[in-house]
């Protein structure tokens, strides 16, 4: 399994049309098969998804959906500063 955290912060002004984004990208991130996980979270401007992938080819086919690099052209003028993603392994 194969952990993502990917952070990203709103500024204030654009809250409501990143959270719409956002919630297109999930729902159809959901859909894909190698997708174990795709949870958003936020509170105030920041938003948070914890990912979850079967395995790497899975990862890697995500990264190429047009879904994800229409959000990310979408969204780098609305956001406060770069998306932050964090690869990561449980230790406990």
């Amino acid at each position: 399994m194969i952990s993502i955290t990917a952070i990203l912060k709103s500024k204030k002004e654009n809250i409501e049309q990143i959270q719409s984004l956002l919630n297109h990208l999930v729902t159809e991130t959901r859909k894909e098969a190698a997708c174990a996980r795709y949870d958003l979270h936020n509170s105030e401007n920041v938003f948070i998804i914890w990912e979850e992938w079967k395995d790497q080819e899975g990862l890697d086919i995500h990264n190429n959906q047009s879904h994800l690099k229409d959000f990310i052209a979408k969204s780098e003028s609305l956001v406060a500063a770069p998306i932050q993603v964090y690869k990561t392994v449980q230790i406990l």
